[in-house]
């Protein structure tokens, strides 16, 4: 994903789930790790506290013990827990806004059995509906933590 950063070759206790959730898994039980982050902006899922990539950084971690952090400008769809998949209400997403600036964020979605749908928030509106009306979605803005 980051071919011109040496540094991100080197790193080899942390993933990138997609090119938009970099993963920082606890080994330990501890409340923070020292982790290195690509280059571009990043921001915590849990806490929302933005990061500049290209350095280290001791991330601490959120209620669930784990750090995962958000490339900048990424919308996320969520749906509300269920105790199967098959309990998924998905006529009811959640678009959740990740960005630093107000800049347009995107994403991707995808209902069972269907192809995957690019989607794109701009301002806490979504530009197009993708699925035509069949979703009820609620678009919300993660906040920007320092």
């Amino acid at each position: 994903e980051y071919p011109q950063d040496p540094t991100s070759w080197m790193v080899d206790d942390e993933y990138l789930f997609g090119s938009s959730l970099l993963v920082a898994p606890l080994f330990d039980e501890t409340l923070s790790r020292r982790m290195y982050l690509p280059p571009g902006r990043w921001m915590d899922y849990q806490s929302s506290r933005s990061y500049e990539g290209g350095r280290w950084y001791e991330v601490p971690a959120g209620p669930i013990p784990i750090v995962v952090l958000v490339r900048d400008h990424t919308v996320l769809p969520r749906a509300a827990v269920a105790q199967s998949t098959s309990l998924v209400d998905w006529k009811h997403i959640e678009l959740r806004e990740f960005t630093s600036d107000g800049a347009p964020a995107t994403g991707s979605v995808s209902l069972p059995s269907e192809s995957v749908h690019q989607i794109r928030v701009i301002g806490g509106r979504l530009d197009g509906d993708p699925l035509g009306g069949r979703v009820a979605w609620r678009i919300t803005r993660a906040p920007i933590g320092k």
